[in-house]
């Protein structure tokens, strides 16, 4: 039987995902002279679909069905994401000089979400097979082992950092990486040389394009202050950068939580999402939650997302299934880091990167894609001793 705690946990996440699009969107509704209830309907479809898709998945057969999934998945978008540049307008959605979203019966989908679930069925099917305890090989025979993975890496940057502009989705697939290459038995000292390697290439993205370096900048001068103060006056004075930009969309994310206060304004009678942060049911959906339910509710959001991830990690620590026990654990570190990259992100402690929150934002790719992610763990529970799984 397939894990009922983590399907409720993560079913409860979407009901309270289609309460707040409906609450949250209502200057965007009036901006685009829709139906007020036009996004809270289509969350509430997307909703119910990826709630059905998890329970028919958890219904399957793991040995039959997980890896033709997984590898569809992985091989079917990589394919979409390469050929998308070269599709016309009437098959693909252009966004800020990107084709991110691909037109599908009225919908647009994100190939890269999609991706990112088979991507870390890949590594967890492959490490499986290819890596395990590193006693006396040698740091260069880690290397020489893991260069077929940096090569698919290394064409994974290049498609989503360079052709669809979206380096925050690499961050997130870098980490998962190398989070997984650890559990799989790589040692501390290769894990660290490729932890440098990774900042390297993540440093190299962001210097080569203007509009990200504006971005560091942004971020960095409405943080430096706090920062600088700790610091000797002559060396602060050398890091501290003029503010050409104003930051205002993290500085009315982050007044937007500091008049949320304890226990928020109530659903419905938040003010900063009335035109003061873009599209708040988005990419900002946490700081319009945490404005309207205040600090009780943020910590209840947050509470939920570390059960979901204690049950998926919980699920890979009793499987005998090295593949479903690294597709487990990877899916944790892929759903705890996107959390974690959009909350530092509206709070201010990291540059906003415009990464969806798993289960919450508006969407209908973040959302599917997360729920073939669970439904594939559920598929894969069956497998696992769940009276050991309390």
């Amino acid at each position: 039987m397939a894990d009922l705690k983590l399907f409720t946990l993560v079913s409860i996440l979407i009901g309270i995902s289609i309460v707040l699009t409906y609450s949250l969107s209502v200057y965007t509704t009036l901006l685009f002279g829709v139906n007020e209830f036009y996004f809270a309907l289509r969350q509430l479809s997307f909703g119910f679909l990826s709630i059905t898709i998890m329970w028919l998945l958890a219904q399957q057969n793991p040995d039959k069905w997980l890896t033709p999934l997984g590898f569809t998945l992985f091989i079917g978008s990589a394919f979409l994401m390469i050929i998308m540049p070269f599709l016309g307008e009437s098959l693909v959605s252009e966004v800020g000089g990107a084709k991110r979203w691909i037109k599908i019966f009225g919908f647009s989908l994100a190939p890269v979400e999609f991706f990112k679930i088979g991507f870390v069925y890949f590594l967890a099917w492959s490490f499986s097979r290819k890596l395990g305890h590193h006693d006396g090989i040698g740091l260069k025979q880690e290397f020489i082992r893991f260069i077929p993975y940096a090569f698919v890496f290394i064409i994974t940057m290049f498609v989503i950092a360079f052709v669809q502009n979206d380096l925050g989705q690499v961050v997130v697939l870098g980490f998962t990486l190398l989070s997984m290459l650890m559990f799989a038995g790589s040692s501390f000292g290769f894990f660290f040389s490729l932890l440098l390697s990774v900042l390297g290439f993540f440093l190299f993205f962001i210097l080569t394009a203007e509009h990200r370096i504006i971005r560091i900048k942004s971020w960095w001068a409405l943080a430096q202050n706090s920062i600088l103060e700790l610091l000797p006056v002559s060396l602060a004075e050398r890091l501290r950068v003029p503010v050409e930009i104003e930051p205002y969309q993290i500085g009315h994310s982050l007044n937007a939580i500091h008049n949320g206060g304890m226990l928020g304004t109530g659903i419905g009678n938040g003010t900063f999402k009335l035109g003061f942060l873009t599209e708040v049911h988005t990419d900002f959906i946490l700081a319009g939650l945490a404005e309207e339910v205040g600090f009780i509710g943020i910590l209840s959001i947050v509470f939920i997302v570390l059960w979901i991830l204690q049950r998926l990690f919980k699920i890979a620590n009793r499987s005998d299934n090295s593949v479903i026990y690294l597709f487990s654990l990877g899916i944790g570190l892929l759903l705890s880091s996107t959390f974690l990259v959009n909350a530092y992100g509206i709070s201010g402690l990291t540059p906003i990167k415009g990464i969806a929150v798993p289960f919450l934002s508006y969407g209908g790719s973040t959302m599917l894609a997360s729920s073939i992610a669970i439904g594939m763990v559920l598929m894969a529970s069956t497998k696992v001793d769940m009276e050991n799984i309390k």
